[in-house]
């Protein structure tokens, strides 16, 4: 079974080779599968508001630009919709803070850390992972700088790095350095209330 696995796993790769006489079939195939994936995983993300098929055109150039890097570890069709969904999530991110503010960050509701994956999780790990959040909140108002309250909200919202800087009329170096040293300072807080590096790398990963 694993060798016949195998076989279509190659056999993708095989087909989308610029020589194969296959290639442009393998192509629209591998387009349709990535139109149907990405609508079913975009469409809640961000508001959903992207050209599916756009993503789908971007993506296939990256998937036939490394078609040398597929190793086999999974399905490629699994391989190929990773990459596509995350082509995908970076438009519509890109998109949804286009008219967002660096000031509607610093509001009462700007924290919005997608605690979904705790549904399956006990009792008891929801309750320490909304404990945590609290704290978090909490330290961020009373311990970071204007500016390091400013990007590390906005990277926990999902900001990209470029879009941080291009608001601050900064460059990216200088985003990753706020990012670095306010995680630092509240590393060093979460451990004043007992809280674990393993605890906070939930947040702070």
């Amino acid at each position: 079974m694993n060798d016949l696995n195998q076989l279509d796993q190659d056999d993708w790769v095989q087909r989308l080779q610029p020589e194969s006489k296959d290639r442009e079939s393998a192509i629209e195939d591998l387009r349709s599968y990535l139109v149907r994936g990405l609508s079913r995983s975009l469409v809640h993300r961000y508001g959903g508001k992207v050209q599916v098929e756009d993503v789908v055109q971007v993506a296939l150039l990256k998937i036939l630009d490394s078609l040398h890097t597929f190793e086999s570890r999974s399905r490629f069709e699994t391989w190929a919709l990773s990459i596509a969904t995350r082509i995908g999530i970076s438009e519509l991110r890109r998109r949804y803070y286009k008219d967002v503010s660096l000031d509607q960050t610093l509001g009462s509701d700007w924290f919005r850390v997608d605690l979904s994956d705790s549904e399956s999780n006990s009792i008891e790990r929801r309750e320490s992972r909304q404990r945590i959040l609290i704290l978090l909140q909490k330290l961020i108002e009373e311990t970071l700088s204007q500016k390091q309250k400013i990007v590390i909200r906005g990277t926990l919202e999902g900001l990209p790095v470029e879009e941080i800087a291009l608001r601050l009329s900064s460059n990216r170096n200088a985003v990753y350095k706020l990012v670095h040293d306010a995680r630092l300072k509240l590393r060093k807080q979460f451990e004043v209330y007992g809280v674990t590096s393993d605890d906070i790398s939930l947040f702070l990963s």
